[in-house]
C-alpha cells in the first residue's frame, strides 16, 4: 500500500515554482548585499531577505510534506539569482531597487493567478499565497521609494528581468 498522499499535478507545480522563486530570491538579496553590506540600503535588503526566507521555509515544508520534487534548476538557480543581484546593485542601489521592482512585479502576478484557481479544498496554500503576495508587494513599493526608477536604463533593465523571471516561472514548473 503506498502511504503517499496524491498531490495533483497543478498544485505540485505551484509548490515546485513557488519554492524555486522564493530560493531565487534569497539568492538575489544575497548578491545585493555581497555588494551593498555596510551602506544604507543594507537594513531594506536585510529585511526583505529575512522574509522571502520564511517563504522559502514555507514552501520548503510543503513540498517534503507533499513529496512535491524540487525543480532540478536549483543550482542555476542559485548562481543566476546571485549574479542578479550582485550585478545589479554594482549600478548602486537604484538599480538593485529597479530589480526588485522587476521581479516582485511579475511575482505579484504569478501569484495572483495561482490564488485565483485555488478552492477551498486548498485553503492553507491559498492563504499562503495571498499573505507572501502582499509581503512581496512591499518589497515592490519599497524599491520605488528608495528610487528604482531613477536607476540608469530603468525601462529597459526592468523589462529584460521580468522576461527572466517570467521565464524562469515557465522553466521551473516543468523541470
Amino acid at each position: 500500500m503506498n502511504s503517499k498522499v496524491q498531490t495533483p499535478e497543478p498544485i505540485e507545480q505551484m509548490i515546485r515554482v513557488n519554492h524555486a522563486g522564493e530560493f531565487g530570491a534569497q539568492q538575489i538579496y544575497a548578491g545585493q548585499l555581497a555588494v551593498l553590506k555596510g551602506k544604507e540600503s543594507e537594513p531594506l535588503i536585510r529585511h526583505m531577505a529575512a522574509q522571502e526566507k520564511v517563504h522559502f521555509d514555507t514552501f520548503d515544508t510543503m513540498l517534503k510534506d507533499r513529496r512535491v520534487r524540487p525543480t532540478a534548476l536549483m543550482p542555476i538557480w542559485r548562481i543566476a539569482g546571485f549574479a542578479l543581484g550582485a550585478g545589479t546593485a554594482l549600478f548602486g542601489k537604484q538599480a538593485a531597487m529597479a530589480c526588485t521592482v522587476a521581479v516582485e512585479s511579475v511575482i505579484n502576478e504569478h501569484y495572483k493567478a495561482q490564488y485565483a484557481i485555488l478552492g477551498d479544498e486548498e485553503k492553507t496554500l491559498k492563504d499562503t499565497i495571498e499573505t507572501f503576495r502582499k509581503e512581496e508587494m512591499e518589497h515592490h513599493d519599497i524599491g520605488l521609494e528608495q528610487g528604482a526608477e531613477q536607476a540608469p536604463l530603468y525601462e529597459t533593465l526592468t523589462t529584460l528581468i521580468k522576461a527572466g523571471s517570467k521565464a524562469a516561472i515557465w522553466l521551473s514548473k516543468r523541470i
